[in-house]
C-alpha cells in the first residue's frame, strides 16, 4: 500500500496537474488513518486554495453548522477526513465554478480511502458527488437528498453555498429534519 506522502507527491508529479504544481498551488484533501467520516464535494473553492485550508469559505461555515461541529472539531479531531472529486480549485463557469476534472476521482480516491479503513459515514455534498458515488439515486437532486436515508453509509446533502439559500428557504424539510439526522451521525461517530 501506497503512503500518504507517496500519494500526495504523485499527485503533485502528475502531468494533468502539472499548470497547478508549476504554479506552487498543492492539492487540497485531508486524509486521517482514524477517520470514521469522510467528506466528499466536487473542489475547492478559490478561497479555500488561497488560504490551502479546505472548507475555509462561507461554505464551510454552513457545512459545520449542519454537521454540529466545531471549527475545532472539524480540523483537529482526527474523525474527519475531506477528499473532493477534485482536488484544485476548477475555475469561474458562467453561473457558478467550473465542475470537476473528469477521471481525476478515478485516478486518486481509491489509494487515499485505502488510507482510511474505519469511514463509516461519506458526506456526498452536492450533485458531482451524489452522481459519481449514486448511480442509484433519485432523478433529482432535492429527491436524493430528501431519501438520504436509503444511501447509507452515503449521506447526500445539497451544497451548503451561499448561492443555495433559495434552495433552503423553499426546502424547510431539510434543516428540520436532515440536519438533525446527520447531526446525530456525527456526533455518534466523534465520541
Amino acid at each position: 500500500m501506497q503512503t500518504a506522502e507517496d500519494i500526495f507527491e504523485a499527485i503533485m508529479a502528475d502531468p494533468d496537474n502539472e499548470q497547478f504544481t508549476a504554479a506552487g498551488i498543492e492539492p487540497l484533501y485531508h486524509v486521517e488513518p482514524a477517520a470514521t467520516i469522510m467528506i466528499v464535494s466536487q473542489a475547492p473553492s478559490r478561497q479555500a486554495q488561497l488560504a490551502r485550508t479546505y472548507w475555509h469559505d462561507p461554505s464551510g461555515d454552513r457545512l459545520r453548522q449542519w454537521m454540529g461541529v466545531s471549527d475545532d472539531e472539524f480540523y483537529h479531531s482526527g474523525k474527519i477526513a475531506v477528499v473532493p472529486l477534485d482536488f484544485y480549485y476548477p475555475g469561474k463557469g458562467k453561473s457558478g465554478d467550473l465542475p470537476p476534472r473528469k477521471g481525476f476521482a478515478d485516478k486518486w480516491h481509491e489509494p487515499l480511502f485505502a488510507l482510511m479503513p474505519h469511514v463509516q459515514l461519506t458526506l456526498l455534498i452536492g450533485a458531482y458527488a451524489q452522481r459519481y458515488y449514486l448511480p442509484q439515486r433519485q432523478r433529482t437532486l432535492t429527491a436524493t437528498v430528501q431519501h438520504y436515508a436509503d444511501y447509507a453509509p452515503y449521506f447526500p446533502l445539497v451544497h451548503p453555498s451561499p448561492l443555495n439559500y433559495g434552495w433552503l428557504h423553499k426546502n424547510s424539510w431539510f434543516e428540520q429534519d436532515v440536519v438533525p439526522a446527520l447531526q446525530q451521525q456525527v456526533r455518534s461517530l466523534l465520541q
